[in-house]
């Protein structure tokens, strides 16, 4: 029995040595500290989709085109032009992001620059016809007319101040800031018109008439606000997961929600 005590004591100061050379042991069986702080750089990837508001930027294409025109203009074809409505629309994209982190404890703080590239936007095209007459050329007239509207952002950046709370290898946070977008802007018309005898037909077809306005690479700015997290994978290696909400309000209200994950290094 003596012996037997003898060689619990030896297992237990040799046991007290190793655990004191295990820092996870240490700590009991909380998570790991992992040093967030320092500069970080990665790539990303995800899905969007884009809700616009056409209304709120006119198309005033087709009322031009009908106001030159005889038969539109007798027939108040510029008055019966529908409005648009918001449109929702979807794509991937890729990017990138950098940023700083300054870290007291579990609490990190830093900035940080994300860059998005896709197509984010919608389109629509609305369209209306209409006949009547005689009318002052003494001939009937039968007249369609279709307008397109589409916005297009291909290039996004969004500029962050962060907040995080480090727990172990996770790293879970919450952003906003101010977003900026590379947008192209077109609106095109165009008015088919043809006219008759009489009220019947047959009708034969003017040349149709089309006018577009296009505005490439406009600058449109708004905010930006999300949440994600961080997970360490092995040295300054770590993988992303994010949410971001943005929301564009100069020349055309644009919202945007994305979902992404990425690669990333801390330095």
């Amino acid at each position: 029995m003596r012996r037997f005590w003898l060689m619990a004591v030896m297992f237990a100061g040799v046991s007290s040595v190793h655990a004191a050379d295990l820092p996870y042991l240490r700590g009991g069986f909380g998570p790991q500290a992992v040093n967030w702080g320092g500069f970080y750089a990665g790539v990303q990837g995800g899905y969007g989709s884009s809700d616009v508001s056409l209304n709120n930027w006119p198309n005033t294409e087709a009322a031009i085109l009908a106001s030159a025109y005889l038969a539109p203009s007798e027939l108040g074809f510029s008055n019966w032009i529908p409005g648009f409505d918001r449109q929702n629309a979807h794509t991937a994209f890729w990017g990138a992001f950098a940023g700083y982190n300054v870290q007291y404890e579990d609490v990190v703080v830093g900035v940080e620059a994300s860059y998005a590239h896709g197509d984010f936007g919608a389109t629509q095209t609305r369209s209306i016809s209409a006949s009547g007459g005689p009318l002052t050329d003494g001939l009937f007239h039968a007249i369609s007319a279709s307008e397109t509207s589409a916005v297009s952002i291909s290039d996004m950046a969004t500029f962050r101040g962060r907040a995080a709370y480090a727990w172990g290898c996770f790293l879970p946070y919450v952003f906003g800031g101010v977003a900026l977008g590379n947008a192209d802007f077109t609106k095109s018309a165009t008015i088919q018109d043809s006219f008759s005898t009489s009220p019947g037909g047959p009708f034969t077809n003017f040349a149709p008439v089309s006018a577009t306005d296009a505005t490439h690479n406009h600058f449109v700015y708004g905010y930006t606000a999300g949440a994600g997290f961080d997970y360490k994978l092995i040295g300054g290696l770590f993988l992303r997961a994010e949410y971001e909400y943005v929301r564009f309000t100069s020349a055309v209200d644009i919202n945007i929600n994305t979902v992404r994950a990425g690669l990333g290094y801390k330095f």
